[in-house]
């Protein structure tokens, strides 16, 4: 998996010194931004097995916060994210807390509703502009430096739109590549797949089973914050029909089809969903129905995902080491207490010298 990620890492590193058209620059950094957004609701559904269907609304709450931030107190996007984190965690505490509770069905009916609840009170409040959204919102800048300036390195000029694709690509993915794997091996990712598997089994072991799906909530908020947060600045304006259930449905389906708890399958899930549909634009409008029969035949053919859990590619296995049968495991050299030799070298124990030894230790008694 490591030589994989490797090789597609770097892949995605030189590809602007191959082909840096605006529209594919454009293209592949909403496709990262959408892996930081999967990779956050994989540690909800993957590893916790919370379904959630209004997984969109923490990036709604994560780039509005940025938005109105940068547009109305003057703050750059980097000074946005520890408020962007608060807010985030505090959506996932008011969402989560009453909701985590139901189980099931249940639960991603109520999630959905949230959802729903989010962008309705941004499309009606003053403050997030209403229907027009939030309008000219800037890009990144670290400590004066904006990526609108550009920047010129060993004679080679890189404009915004390729900075800002390096900086999707290094930090975004990087960050959420590393730490969300490290959850899920740690000890709070090997609760919330206890819980996952077993809810009332792990309660019994001493797991908390409401605080362990609150944790895996909260901290799936805060990617999808950061998310949201990448995408007011890759596009500069933000308005309620950007949050629509039909990008929660994108998301989710980008973690079922690469494989819930796969942290490569998620990638892969979320670079067919959001890539897919561009691929297929010269169908005009025939590309949504071919787009919803590639999916339906992945599932057919591949229905654990793409890249399941804990599954190597064949080419990537390890050689199984020959095991020793059980019988030529051991060689029995010489005689064993009471026993004998036949010809062929087997030992073999004598039964009238135990039938004898046996009725002795029976007289004795």
């Amino acid at each position: 998996m490591k030589v994989v990620g490797a090789v597609l890492f770097i892949a995605a590193a030189v590809l602007p010194f191959i082909t840096a058209t605006p529209y594919i620059i454009s293209i592949l950094t909403s496709a990262f931004i959408y892996i930081v957004l999967a990779m956050g609701l994989n540690v909800v559904v993957g590893y916790a097995g919370l379904l959630d269907l209004g997984y969109i609304a923490f990036m709604a709450v994560g780039a509005y916060t940025s938005g109105i931030l940068t547009t109305t107190f003057g703050l750059s996007m980097l000074e946005t994210l520890p408020f962007v984190v608060i807010a985030c965690i505090i959506a996932g505490v008011i969402i989560g807390g009453p909701t985590l509770r139901l189980r099931s069905d249940y639960l991603a009916i109520v999630t959905l509703g949230f959802g729903e609840i989010i962008r309705i009170t941004a499309n009606n409040l003053k403050i997030t502009g209403g229907p027009s959204g939030v309008h000219g919102i800037p890009t990144w800048s670290f400590f004066g430096w904006s990526f609108s300036d550009g920047l010129n390195l060993f004679g080679i000029h890189f404009n915004s739109k390729v900075l800002f694709y390096y900086f999707v690509l290094f930090v975004g993915i990087g960050l959420a590549v590393v730490a969300v794997s490290r959850l899920g091996r740690g000890k709070m990712g090997r609760a919330w797949k206890s819980v996952r598997d077993d809810e009332d089994v792990s309660e019994a072991m001493g797991i908390n089973g409401y605080t362990t799906k609150l944790m895996a909530y909260i901290i799936g908020a805060v990617w999808g914050g950061f998310a949201g947060t990448l995408m007011a600045g890759h596009l500069s304006a933000i308005s309620p029909n950007s949050f629509l259930f039909l990008y929660s449905a994108l998301v989710l389906m980008a973690v079922v089809l690469g494989g819930m708890g796969s942290t490569p399958g998620v990638i892969i899930g979320a670079l067919f969903v959001s890539l897919a549909p561009e691929f297929l634009r010269e169908f005009s409008e025939w590309r949504f129905l071919l787009f919803g029969v590639l999916l339906v035949v992945a599932m057919i053919f591949r229905p654990k995902g793409i890249w399941p859990a804990n599954a190597v590619l064949p080419f990537l296995k390890k050689r199984e080491i020959p095991q020793i049968p059980p019988t030529a495991a051991v060689s029995v050299v010489g005689v064993l207490d009471d026993g004998t030799e036949d010809d062929d070298g087997d030992a073999w124990v004598d039964a009238d010298a135990d039938a004898g030894a046996d009725a002795g230790k029976e007289g004795k008694r």
